[in-house]
């Protein structure tokens, strides 16, 4: 249910690295409390994301809720797929990434949590 090959921040965001690249996106557990996701409002390319600060929304059924940058960059690319097809989080939360951002900082890398202690927050 949660992949150990990613990074997980306690706002429900994930992380997966790729070189000096990013791709973050919403974790199962978020998509699940969201309930169907409707539209997604994502940051441009070359937006600049700032750790803790917002970068976008997730509307659902239930709730609009705020996106939370787990790291620091500038976003590369927009998954455009969620712009046609916002539900795919929900079917496939893993692969659903929002945005691909090249890394500012990697040491923010270590305050991320990994599988288990994202699990044990959970609890």
């Amino acid at each position: 249910m949660y992949p150990d090959n990613i990074k997980y921040h306690e706002e429900h965001t994930w992380v997966k690295v790729e070189g000096e690249y990013a791709y973050i996106g919403v974790t199962k557990y978020a998509s699940d409390q969201l309930g169907e996701i409707l539209f997604v409002e994502m940051p441009e390319e070359d937006d600049e994301l700032e750790a803790g600060e917002d970068f976008g929304v997730v509307e659902s059924s239930k709730v609009a809720s705020d996106l939370i940058a787990p790291i620091s960059g500038e976003v590369i690319e927009i998954n455009e797929k969620l712009e046609d097809e916002p539900e795919y989080i929900n079917e496939q939360p893993y692969d659903a990434w929002i945005v691909k951002i090249k890394i500012e900082d990697e040491s923010q890398l270590d305050e991320l949590l990994n599988a288990d202690e994202y699990k044990e927050k959970l609890d």
